[in-house]
């Protein structure tokens, strides 16, 4: 009996040793774990990995990633250009603002430049805090592979015309673009996307069968509540002022627009759905410019092209006086003919 007691005792005390040694990991295990900071959001090293190939090798795309041409392509020293766009299964834009769409997270697009080959695809993704992710892919000269390219871009990664030589852009410079008006993505939109397509638009693309286009976007429930009063079309009096002002629309709003950084130019070169007057004539005609020459005063001066701002900048070839400002080196000149036209011919009865 006493053995018996003596033994108990001991497994008693044992037992308080052993629980008293586990507690600090019992306590570990029901006390609520630190969270781990997601991991930073970043590109994939190479294009393959981005999602937009069901087959690198045949090019093929992958299901669920859509093709369009916007009608007032932006133009870049010549390129040629494919698009793509590619949104989260059982979503779709939020269009409620007609001139202002919303996309949702996990939206990603593409745009491929070529010159003779394939040179670049730039790429953009909305990240899970609603922040827009840039980054471009650098092809190889032999097409088999397209990798990252640097934050700060490269300079001179192929021949264009003219003695001329294409740049990778910067992250910086994605950015200046992208984010000085309220969405972020341009050249789809409602507008860009009009079934009725302007016939004079400056560089325009054919749509081929399957691009998404407005009535397409809607059929396939891919944007909801986009109601506008008025057709997506450029209110020009004639069919030239039309391409003109869908040119600048699609080619200097990003920049001249009623949100971003440069609003307190009072410049406006969009084209909102609502308005039934083009804002780039109220803000441009007979309006005095900040940047002067000799002799050349007005942004828009009607009647005389070689005494209108606009026209000199877009003409310009310099870093100093060109528009935009980056992402070209030459001068296009089928857009620079247009503008011409229209401001001596269209707008000469609008002189003061």
């Amino acid at each position: 009996m006493e053995r018996t007691s003596e033994t108990t005792a001991r497994s008693s005390h044992l037992r308080r040793i052993a629980l008293a040694a586990i507690a600090p990991l019992a306590a570990a295990c029901t006390e609520p774990r630190a969270e781990r900071p997601a991991p930073p959001f970043r590109a994939p090293a190479r294009l393959v990995d981005t999602g937009l190939y069901a087959d690198f090798a045949a090019r093929r795309i992958a299901d669920g990633v859509h093709p369009y041409a916007p009608q007032y392509p932006l133009w870049s020293d010549g390129a040629s250009k494919e698009r793509w766009i590619a949104l989260p299964a059982g979503t779709a834009i939020d269009g409620a603002d007609p001139d202002h769409w919303v996309f949702p997270i996990g939206t990603k697009l593409w745009k491929e430049f070529r010159f003779a080959r394939a040179v670049e695809t730039r790429y953009m993704e909305r990240g899970p805090d609603g922040a827009w992710l840039y980054a471009t892919y650098r092809w190889s000269e032999d097409g088999s592979d397209a990798v990252l390219a640097p934050e700060h871009g490269v300079r001179g990664v192929c021949e264009t015309s003219e003695t001329k030589r294409h740049d990778l852009p910067a992250i910086a410079d994605c950015r200046a673009c992208h984010e000085g008006t309220r969405t972020p993505v341009l050249g789809f939109s409602a507008l860009q996307l009009a079934p009725e397509r302007d016939p004079l638009a400056p560089h325009a693309e054919a749509r081929e069968d399957g691009d998404l286009d407005l009535p397409l976007l809607i059929e396939r429930g891919l944007l909801r509540g986009f109601n506008a009063e008025r057709a997506p079309r450029v209110a020009g009096r004639s069919a030239r002022e039309r391409a003109a002002l869908g040119y600048l629309h699609g080619n200097c709003a990003s920049c001249h627009n009623e949100s971003g950084p440069l609003q307190r130019l009072g410049m406006r070169l969009d084209h909102p759905l609502a308005c039934a007057t083009p804002p780039a004539l109220a803000t441009s005609l007979g309006v005095a410019s900040a940047f002067q020459r000799p002799g050349i005063t007005q942004r828009i001066a009607p009647g005389e092209p070689d005494r209108s701002v606009l026209l000199q900048r877009l003409a310009a070839s310099d870093a100093l006086a060109q528009m935009p400002p980056f992402g070209r080196h030459l001068v296009d000149r089928e857009a620079a003919q247009l503008l011409r036209e229209w401001i001596e011919h269209d707008l000469s009865s609008r002189r003061p």
